[in-house]
């Protein structure tokens, strides 16, 4: 599809190496890197296998009971959704909760408060009441009244309808002056602060806040240590929040890209150095690209405006301008995002036809990332403890979830692609589910056997709700690019 409104020179100019970027990995290269992630992440139940026909499948390598655990899948990229950053704070690494009770309760009241919802600025305040500095302390007198008016907040039930809040006893709660009964219970990591000194992101530890540094973020930082332009990140990131922020996933791949890219180079040069080798050439930095490109390459893909699913509301003979206006909205991030983490020698990843592509693999591959709140666990055990201490924490607590109301229990919400995961096939009648337990606390993917799978059995998994009649099943399925003929479609099918 030709659009004049956004021509991008690096689609021509670059046209041979996009092509080897964009080109289908060897079998070989396939099975090779899926052993060794299997190995790596020591998943030794499971065998992926290739087959030029119907392309990648995960096996079992191994008995499997109902209700076992298959796969633990860390994502290789994600991002919470800028909508959801209201309401949860978590690590922006491995998506725990991060904080305490109190900071996750009134936090959300404070910024919905504030009427804060998916607007970039958001972040910055709300990381900011959840900071050292970023409320002020209050007197022994001020903190006494607080006290007192929500202490005579809890006291009357009639009242809790129509009580709004304070301010300040929302910042009290947020700053931890004000604690809630059996908190202690659901103890969650503090809040580090992100090492370029943004307030866009935070985590669980120095470790996670490192290794994500390291591996995406310092491309991608708005604080004053980034090694890109923050002010030209900051209009990236408002478009890609104001419009999609599936671009800023796609922003992640490119960074991830770039630093593994350099990582590469600076051993290659350290080996040159060592051994007396000749120095980089255009072929070997190619060459360097491609392989820190390869976990990426392995996801299926197809340019974004092509595969992105008309909405119900767009009328099928206005199709062809609907997909000329999605490539243009991708033109417009791709230019925003050139402005601010350019690198001349990874030009090909700021392609136009490259970013479509990427943008399309999470189209086409993107798993929910979800991760259950404590705060929700924190209400439910509240209400199930034995009366009197239940009478007697609900005088403090109940205020919390009246004004919370139904959005007490909302979960952390994203999407990730985990390279694993994406390599099981879809069944309607699948032997393995996508299933968070109690203690999966973070956001990697866990997928559960649904019922006993023998050993070489193909491990599938559901794509969409498989209770659905079977025209609907097709249907949506169609958004995949394929027509369903497992052993339930086929019994199913007129």
């Amino acid at each position: 599809m030709d659009s004049s409104s956004s021509s991008c020179p690096l689609d021509r100019e670059l046209s041979s190496q996009i092509a080897a970027l964009l080109a289908s990995p060897s079998p070989q290269s396939i099975q090779d890197f899926h052993d060794e992630l299997i190995r790596l992440r020591e998943c030794h139940g499971l065998k992926l296998k290739y087959d030029k026909e119907v392309g990648k499948g995960v096996y079992a390598n191994k008995e499997f009971k109902e209700g076992e655990l298959i796969l633990k899948d860390q994502m290789l990229v994600a991002a919470q959704h800028s909508s959801n950053k209201v309401d949860c704070l978590v690590c922006s690494k491995c998506f725990r909760f991060i904080g305490s009770i109190e900071l996750q309760i009134g936090r959300k009241l404070y910024l919905h408060s504030c009427g804060l919802s998916s607007k970039r600025d958001c972040t910055y305040k709300a990381f900011s009441c959840a900071s050292e500095e970023g409320c002020a302390e209050f007197s022994e007198d001020e903190e006494n009244d607080i006290m007192e008016n929500y202490n005579d907040l809890g006291s009357s039930s009639s009242n809790l309808k129509t009580h709004t809040l304070s301010e300040e006893i929302l910042k009290s709660l947020i700053n931890g002056d004000l604690s809630l009964p059996y908190t202690k219970n659901f103890g969650l990591p503090s809040v580090i602060r992100c090492p370029g000194g943004c307030e866009e992101e935070h985590y669980c530890s120095k470790l996670c806040a490192d290794s994500d540094w390291e591996s995406v973020h310092s491309l991608l930082c708005t604080g004053q240590s980034s090694v890109s332009s923050p002010a030209a990140m900051v209009k990236f990131l408002e478009h890609a929040n104001g419009t999609n922020d599936i671009f800023i996933l796609a922003a992640k791949v490119i960074s991830f890209t770039i630093l593994k890219y350099r990582k590469l180079k600076q051993l290659h040069f350290e080996d040159c150095k060592l051994h007396n080798k000749l120095g980089e050439t255009d072929e070997s930095r190619f060459s360097m690209l491609l392989e820190a490109w390869k976990p990426i390459s392995m996801g299926f893909k197809k340019r974004w405006w092509d595969c992105i699913a008309l909405p119900d509301d767009v009328d099928p003979c206005n199709e062809a301008s609907f997909r000329a206006q999605i490539r243009d909205l991708a033109f417009t991030s791709l230019q925003l995002l050139k402005d601010a983490i350019f690198d001349n020698e990874c030009a090909p990843l700021f392609s136009l036809e490259v970013y479509g592509h990427i943008i399309g693999m999470f189209e086409l591959n993107n798993l929910d990332l979800v991760v259950a709140s404590p705060v929700e666990d924190y209400f439910i055990y509240i209400d199930e403890l034995p009366s009197p201490e239940k009478e007697a924490a609900e005088i403090h607590t109940r205020p919390f979830l009246d004004a919370l109301g139904d959005e007490y229990s909302v979960c952390c919400q994203g999407t990730a692609f985990f390279p694993l995961q994406s390599c099981m096939n879809h069944s309607c009648a699948p032997s393995a589910k996508a299933f968070k337990r109690d203690e999966d606390r973070d956001g990697q993917a866990v997928i559960l056997a649904c019922r006993p799978i023998s050993l070489g059995e193909e491990v599938t998994i559901s794509y969409i709700d498989e209770d659905l009649p079977y025209e609907e099943r097709q249907a949506q399925l169609a958004d995949y690019g394929f027509r369903c003929r497992c052993p339930k479609c086929s019994e199913e099918e007129p």
